[in-house]
């Protein structure tokens, strides 16, 4: 009798749901020289997750401003 190996498959919508939960970085840096002479230089730096996870974590590492309190409001009378 063989034995059957059943991999879980994920679809579009549940990698992006947790790529948008836990958040992704992606980060790369490029140089290329010859000679001693620099032709190239190629930088990426992405984030990508959602606007919930990005508040969580900018917080924990002190990333975010506080809001700016409302201004008080002058009453006129006339």
């Amino acid at each position: 009798m063989p034995v059957e190996k059943s991999v879980p498959s994920a679809t579009l919508v549940e990698i992006v749901d947790r790529v948008l939960d836990k958040g992704l970085v992606v980060d790369a840096w490029v140089k290329v020289s010859l000679v001693g002479i620099e032709i190239l230089t190629v930088e990426l730096r992405a984030v990508v997750a959602s606007v919930e996870t990005w508040i969580k974590y900018a917080e924990a590492v002190g990333l975010t401003m506080a809001a700016p309190a409302a201004a008080p409001t002058a009453s006129v009378t006339a």
